[in-house]
């Protein structure tokens, strides 16, 4: 039986994961799996776009492949703390698409592999880690984005470093920096068999 793909895109902010799965990736080949955060909307978003808006109630209730704590180091009591996550319900949706999931630090890839595995969803997908290089002009792009506070601070902390990759477990498979307009030939190369493969136009 022919697999299908996740395609774990790590990296830090600005280095142009969400760039490369909007812009490169061929329309209809991959869904990207949208996490919920209880986050505040910045501007040009919505809900479902990219995200499902959420408080902490529902991150207490509701099961999660993934489940991410991104200011904890600069979290205080009453303050609002920054959860992602990518809910079950979300995966199972999209079971049978090939998909991609968009995160910095790599333990969190590691967390949505380990996931998929222990639901027994290895045996219907092959996983793929894209390690995206950020450009000399990632922090401009970091600064334009920030809304609230430390939100600099955390985006710095969260780190998607060789050590940080070893640490995870992870091997890999793709290096590539799309805001630098250079990418891997061999992803190309595996995104073409799969267009193949799978007869998207």
């Amino acid at each position: 039986m022919k697999k299908n793909t996740l395609l774990l895109c790590c990296g830090m902010s600005g280095s142009g994961k969400s760039y490369f799965i909007k812009n490169t990736l061929p329309s209809g080949l991959f869904y990207n799996l949208k996490s919920a955060t209880t986050r505040k909307m910045r501007d040009g978003e919505s809900e479902g776009k990219p995200y499902y808006f959420r408080d902490e109630k529902y991150f207490d209730k509701t099961p999660m492949a993934t489940h991410l704590f991104v200011n904890e180091q600069f979290w205080k009591t009453g303050e609002q703390k920054w959860l992602y996550g990518v809910p079950e319900s979300e995966v199972y949706e999209h079971v049978g698409q090939n998909l991609t999931y968009d995160v910095i630090q790599p333990k969190y890839a590691r967390e949505l592999i380990d996931w998929f595995c222990n639901k027994k969803l290895n045996y219907v997908y092959d996983f793929k880690v894209a390690w995206f290089l950020p450009p000399a002009h990632h922090m401009d792009i970091v600064s334009e984005r920030a809304n609230m506070e430390n939100d600099i601070a955390v985006r710095k902390n969260n780190t998607c470093t060789a050590y940080d990759l070893l640490d995870a477990g992870l091997w890999v498979d793709y290096m590539l920096c799309p805001l630098a307009r250079q990418f891997d030939v061999r992803l190309i190369k595996y995104i073409q068999s799969l267009i193949i493969t799978q007869n998207i136009k």
